[in-house]
């Protein structure tokens, strides 16, 4: 299984990294792949992360997953790549990848037409821009191969989603007893 989680200046750190973190821990290859001119990303607190490669340098052919973490000027620097544009359309209308999303980052495959009658969620500051999906309002909703997260709080839950579908509910529970977690 392979994932590329696609990093903007403005990204939600925790989102992202959390994400990564859990994707990592169940196996997953996961790539850090930077949307900007440079592999040096800023997140929207101010931390600096070197992504893994470059967006423009990825082969998404043997990907199976792409992820958009959250932020609001992430998710806008997400949408002026062409790349993940193309790709979040890609990977909506095909079968066995996933198309994943979470907080503000929704509001781009929203934009693009493809949460249209889906239901979705996303961070409430962001359901204005979610026309044509159906809002459920909880932390994390999947629809066919599209997985979107409400925020922050929602990210270990989006990430065992992700994990869930990929590698199966077995690891989530083994990953899940490793980090102490109990929600």
């Amino acid at each position: 299984m392979k994932a590329i989680v696609f990093l903007g200046d403005g990204f939600e750190e925790c989102e992202a990294l959390i994400t990564v973190d859990i994707l990592r821990r169940a196996g997953v290859e996961t790539v850090m792949a930077s949307v900007m001119d440079r592999r040096q990303v800023e997140s929207s607190r101010n931390i600096k992360v070197i992504a893994d490669a470059m967006a423009s340098d990825m082969d998404f052919e043997p990907v199976d997953l792409i992820v958009l973490p959250g932020g609001r000027l992430g998710t806008e620097n997400m949408g002026k790549s062409d790349i993940v544009v193309e790709e979040c359309r890609e990977f909506a209308a095909a079968e066995g990848k996933y198309l994943a999303a979470i907080c503000a980052a929704p509001s781009l495959p929203a934009s693009l037409g493809l949460l249209e009658g889906k239901q979705a969620t996303c961070h409430p500051d962001f359901e204005a821009h979610m026309a044509g999906a159906a809002l459920t309002g909880k932390s994390v909703a999947v629809d066919g191969n599209i997985v979107t997260g409400q925020g922050l709080g929602a990210t270990f839950d989006f990430a065992f989603t992700l994990v869930d579908m990929l590698v199966g509910n077995e690891t989530t529970e083994q990953i899940k007893k490793a980090i102490c977690y109990r929600y």
